[in-house]
């Protein structure tokens, strides 16, 4: 196994150095875009000098494999094959699910100011989230 991600960290270093910096920021841009993401939250994500992403950004430096490999293991819906090369979708996965609506019964439960549970929204991390409406 050790053999096989050298082997594979080798062809990505070569892959990097000859990596279109165009495109590349194009779909780094995309990544911020869809986790509404600032570039310094973006770094504090990954995990990297804030500076790092400024630099990328303006064109002065290129990603290192580091830097790539980081983003793919943050970033779950980031396929690697459309990080490095633009085929395939992004994102891998759809997090964006409809609300789910189910009816509950709720009971009035501020019998003081005489209100009764309505409706309730839960939000989850990964930006899906669950709707259930009162009777």
């Amino acid at each position: 196994m050790n053999l096989i991600l050298q082997y594979l960290y080798a062809n990505l270093f070569i892959f990097v150095n000859m990596l279109d910096s165009t495109s590349f920021l194009t779909r780094l841009k995309s990544i911020l875009d869809h986790y509404e993401l600032s570039s310094s939250a973006f770094a504090d994500a990954i995990n990297v000098q804030r500076s790092s992403i400024s630099h990328l950004l303006k064109g002065r430096n290129k990603p290192s494999l580091e830097f790539i490999m980081k983003i793919d293991e943050a970033f779950s819906e980031v396929d690697l094959q459309w990080l490095l090369y633009g085929t395939g979708t992004f994102p891998k996965t759809s997090n964006k699910i409809a609300p789910t609506e189910q009816k509950v019964e709720v009971k009035n439960f501020d019998k003081k100011n005489k209100r009764s549970l309505d409706r309730i929204v839960i939000f989850y991390s990964d930006g899906t989230f669950e709707d259930y409406i009162g009777s």
